[in-house]
């Protein structure tokens, strides 16, 4: 699957088929977030890779009681280190895990973005010291069970402008 084809057949994937997802396309996956760009090429991020079946249990406690979550055959925990990058490290965490969404889909598997966690609580599932980072977000990462059909976009005028906030990008 080309690359373009990726971004526009991802969906938010809320149910897993309880399949492995071979070791070779989770190194490619993770690669893809290894090579992310970020300010100053400072990569302030760690990536968390969760496996266990507990581990995922309490992760996914940890993300709002979402519990579907833990079907995942990962759950990827991304962290960032505002010490390496004060200014830059959510931005260049959020690169890093869309780079491993996009490869995932170009694969066959599915994530789900989360947003909607504790910091302190998934910080102390996954044994993250105080001093160390932040954790950004979660994505489950696995097979998808189903596949949603694509959402209504923004039209490109709500989107883009030209030159200046409201000119009409004519494309």
């Amino acid at each position: 699957m080309d690359t373009m084809q990726a971004i526009l057949e991802r969906r938010s994937i809320r149910t897993y088929k309880p399949e492995p997802i071979p070791q070779e396309h989770l190194q490619q996956i993770l690669e893809a977030g290894h090579q992310a760009p970020s300010a100053a090429n400072r990569q302030p991020w760690h990536f968390i890779v969760v496996g266990d079946p507990e581990q995922k249990q309490r992760v996914a406690e940890a993300c709002n009681n979402q519990m579907w979550m833990a079907d995942a055959a990962y759950i990827l925990v991304a962290i960032g280190l505002p010490e390496v990058s004060e200014k830059w490290y959510k931005v260049d965490v959020a690169i890093a895990l869309q780079n491993m969404v996009v490869a995932a889909k170009s694969l066959g598997y599915g994530t789900c973005w989360i947003g909607a966690f504790s910091p302190e609580n998934v910080a102390e599932v996954i044994g993250l010291p105080e001093d160390v980072g932040q954790v950004v977000a979660c994505t489950p990462l696995g097979v998808p069970e189903s596949v949603s059909p694509p959402r209504g976009r923004k039209s490109w005028d709500e989107v883009f402008s030209l030159d200046r906030y409201g000119a009409s990008l004519d494309l």
